[in-house]
Parts: structure tokens; sequence; C-alpha cells
């Protein structure tokens, strides 16, 4: 299955190598492609006829993990984010580290040391260090050099009723949906662009925007889902099982107000699931791209995940089909659409 194949990857922002590897390999002959020098990678598709709009559709190809910044002297290894983890999903993890995938265990200060205060507190990420079972700082630094990535060391799970659990599915789900359009017979010429360095603040979009030049832009996500007992009403955000979450306002954009209507109005249509998000949460590449080369015409397409940034993302099959449903119908309607 592709999506399992995506998140047992690794590639963290900077370190995407890996996944553009497997995409070029997936890639169908009737494509053509480029990788720009931050390591986006650009793909060109002719479709039956030439578009009236340029539509470009994003999915960034990174995972939030973690970079190695010292090694202490009995053998542990002190470690900083890439991209936003709470602590609270750190501690006590599996993770591999390093090329050689040297499994590991995130670790800090034993319960029994901890203060009364400290016990009520989740520990700060400056105090946690990666445990590899080295006894000295030598033998730790034969296997692992400062720089070097670590990941959540997660297996692909598939429960319930069609739900899955891995890391990574920000956003392995949206690469596998481009990938999965790119190898349908396409009505007219569009371009797919897998984007690096999104969790670090969306800075290969802005590359590949510029490059690209779209009139409009599709991003193909996963977002936050909060749909949990502990949260009731609009601070669930959105719901696992509801369909593709469109929005029409995050951190980082306040989208297209046609495209946002226009979107939801096609799902009505087509009668594909769909919602929107309840509380202004979250970004994505549309921060970037929205704004860059002149300003592009944007919307956010996605997949919604519980757990999010962390080693047991937990989203659901008909979710993911939903949102490849949206995004076709969108991509298609866009292409031929009238300008303002």
């Amino acid at each position: 299955m592709m999506l399992k194949t995506l998140c047992e990857l690794n590639g963290t922002s900077g370190r995407e190598d890996a996944v553009r590897d497997y995409i070029l390999a997936a890639l169908p002959e009737n494509t053509t492609y480029k990788i720009d020098a931050l390591g986006n990678l650009l793909v060109e598709k002719k479709g039956a006829a030439r578009p009236k709009n340029k539509v470009a559709l994003f999915a960034h190809m990174d995972e939030v993990g973690f970079i190695i910044t010292y090694i202490t002297d009995d053998g542990f290894l002190k470690f900083a984010p890439v991209g936003g983890v709470d602590a609270r999903a750190i501690f006590g993890k599996a993770v591999t580290v390093g090329a050689r995938e040297i499994p590991g265990v995130v670790g800090g200060k034993a319960v029994h040391q901890l203060s009364k205060d400290e016990k009520g507190s989740v520990p700060e990420v400056e105090t946690m260090v990666i445990d590899i079972g080295a006894q000295t700082k030598a033998e730790a630094e034969s296997l692992v050099s400062l720089g070097d990535v670590a990941y959540f060391h997660s297996d692909y799970v598939e429960f319930g009723d069609g739900f899955v659990k891995a890391k990574a599915i920000d956003d392995r789900a949206g690469v596998q949906i481009l990938l999965d359009m790119l190898k349908t017979d396409l009505p007219y010429d569009m371009t797919f662009c897998f984007t690096v360095q999104e969790e670090i603040g969306t800075r290969g979009a802005t590359a590949a925007t510029f490059t690209v030049r779209p009139d409009y832009a599709l991003v193909i996500e996963s977002t936050t889902a909060a749909d949990l007992p502990e949260a009731s009403g609009y601070k669930q955000v959105c719901k696992v099982g509801g369909g593709a979450v469109v929005s029409f306002m995050d951190r980082g954009t306040v989208y297209d107000k046609q495209l946002y209507t226009f979107a939801r109005a096609l799902a009505a249509e087509k009668q594909i699931p769909c919602q929107t998000k309840t509380m202004i949460a979250g970004g994505n590449d549309a921060a970037a791209i929205h704004k860059t080369a002149g300003g592009v015409k944007t919307l956010a397409v996605s997949v919604p995940c519980r757990y999010i940034h962390s080693g047991a993302c937990v989203a659901k099959q008909d979710d993911i089909q939903s949102v490849a449903d949206l995004t076709k119908a969108l991509a298609e309607a866009l292409c031929n659409a009238e300008s303002d």
C-alpha cells in the first residue's frame, strides 16, 4: 500500500531525499520534472487540452523530527525538534537516529527524582536526551554525528473501521493523493509540486511558487482534528470521518472567499463529504504560496488527522479518498474557470 510505504520513509525538513526518490521512481513516463536548488520536485503532466488557467497542486514531502545537537560524556544525545513537536509527544518515545537508523528512546530525569512541581508538568525538550545504549561519548560518536536527524519509530497500523495510524501522515497522505492523480489521464495540463521544508516555515513552497507562477494553487495537506472526549463543539476543530477539510482561515492564510465558497458548493454538488475548521488553527504551504510572485489564488484541502506531529497520527481512509475526489474536481474546474 502506497501510504504505508510513504509514511515509513524518513524525511525531515532539509532531508527529504528518500521521499523524493520514491516519488521519482513512481512517476509515470508521460511527465517531465525538475528539482530546484532547495530540493522541491516540480512535475508537469500534459492533459487532453491546454487549460485556460495554470493550476498547481502542492504537497510537502517533509515531516517533523529531531536533529542531534550534542553528545554527552556518557553517550546520551541532546537534540532539538525540527518543526512543531509538542513535548508531550516526545518523552518516552522510540526513535531511530541517522542514516543507519540506530534505535533509541527519548528519556529524561527518572520519576522518583522529580520534585512535586516537576511531577505535575511536562518535561521541557531541553531536559530530554536520546538513549541509544552507548556508555561513552566515543561509543556514541562511532554511531551518530552532530547534525544527524532522528525520527519517531512507528509502525503503520490499520484498525477499527478504516482508521490508520502512522508517523508522517502529515503530509504523506497529500503526496499519495498527488501521485495517484498523476497516474490518471488528465483533461488539462497541470503542475504538481512536491515541496520541502514546510514544517520549518513553508520555505520550499516560496521557491516553488516563484518558479511555477500558477493562476490557482491547491494545497493538499493534513490538519489537526481534536474530536476527542475532552473537546466539544467548536473546540474539536474538525472531525476524523467528517470528510475533506476546506479552510476559510488558518494562522498563515485568509483563503480566497470565492474559492472557499466554490469548493464547498462543488463538494455538495458531487456528494463528496466535506467540512470546515471551526477554529483558526494550524497552517501550511498556502501561507507562502498566496503571497508569492504577485499573489496566487490559493485553497487548502486537508485530511483531518488526530495526534498530528507525533509518532501516532490517526486518519481515516474514507477522508483521504474524499480529499482526493475533491482535489480532482477542483483542479479540473479551475483549469477552465473564468478569471476575475
